[in-house]
């Protein structure tokens, strides 16, 4: 379960930024997961629950799924991605390694598979609000 890794990473990141600014306790933590990084939110906000220690203890994860932008290398057409838009199948091995979406998912302007993810992917930090 690397959910529980990227709580870890998500609450070690955040003790950083709230030990450099002096802040006694965190109230809130925002986090964005992009919607191809293959994250099951319910066991990532479990991690989260389970891991509210210290300056934490108190703490709200507000998390916010940032859609799948792609762009066609060949044309240079920009569109949003939905894994809905592929079948069931298709969207769990793409959820399990977003790398074989390139064998499903083709430019809708030129059907080219040739295209990087824009945004989409990864999980990070967006902001924290605390008391000092």
């Amino acid at each position: 379960m690397h959910e529980w890794a990227l709580a870890e990473a998500v609450i070690a990141a955040a003790s950083e930024v709230a030990e450099k600014e002096g802040l006694k306790q965190v109230a809130e933590v925002r986090v964005k997961v992009g919607e191809l990084q293959g994250v099951e939110l319910e066991i990532l906000e479990f991690a989260f629950s389970q891991l509210k220690t210290g300056k934490f203890k108190n703490v709200k994860f507000k998390m916010e799924i940032v859609k799948a932008e792609l762009k066609c290398r060949a044309c240079g057409h920009q569109w949003v991605f939905s894994k809905g838009e592929v079948d069931a199948d298709v969207a769990e091995a793409i959820h399990f390694v977003p790398e074989v979406a390139h064998a499903y998912v083709k430019c809708p302007r030129c059907g080219s598979p040739d295209f990087e993810v824009v945004e989409g992917r990864g999980i990070w930090l967006e902001s924290l609000r605390g008391v000092k």
